[in-house]
């Protein structure tokens, strides 16, 4: 339903409503466009991870991810398998690995980066670029802050328990 006012949708400015509808669509939308890529679109948030390179460790990346440790071992594992990420070990601490993009790994991701990108802006149609950009950025923000202040939760398997819940 394509309305001009929050108040006139289903749900009205119900957030918990509106972030559903979008969780829902976003993640139908994102597995189509990731095709077969071990774990989906967790799979592809770690690998963009790893491709960014900011947390130099499996337990940096978890902690990053908000993916159980464990978890993350076994779709690291199935990364390796499809040969888009190598363990290395660590120079600083030869007793830790280093997750690393291999060169099949980071064009896989730049291809996926595209889809996804493409794929969110037909999924954000109803906003203009500025609006899609400042929507991304508030986005960002609030997400940020809310990890500060529960990262104990994996939004992972919490969006995954919506998902399956059929919210």
């Amino acid at each position: 339903m394509s309305t001009d006012r929050p108040g006139d949708a289903p749900g009205g400015d119900n957030l918990g409503w509106t972030l559903g509808v979008l969780l829902r669509a976003y993640h139908s939308t994102v597995v189509t466009v990731i095709g077969d890529l071990p774990h989906g679109p967790r799979g592809y948030q770690t690998l963009a991870a790893v491709v960014g390179g900011e947390h130099p460790t499996q337990l940096a990346l978890a902690a990053h991810l908000g993916i159980d440790r464990t978890v993350l071992t076994y779709l690291l594992d199935d990364l390796v398998q499809a040969g888009l990420v190598e363990r290395r070990l660590n120079p600083a601490d030869r007793r830790q690995r280093r997750i690393v993009a291999t060169a099949g790994g980071e064009s896989t991701f730049e291809e996926l980066e595209r889809r996804v990108r493409e794929a969110e802006d037909g999924l954000l149609g109803a906003l203009d670029p500025a609006e899609r950009d400042t929507f991304r950025k508030l986005l960002w923000r609030v997400a940020c802050d809310v990890r500060d202040v529960d990262a104990a939760a994996d939004p992972c398997t919490v969006a995954e328990e919506l998902l399956s819940d059929g919210r």
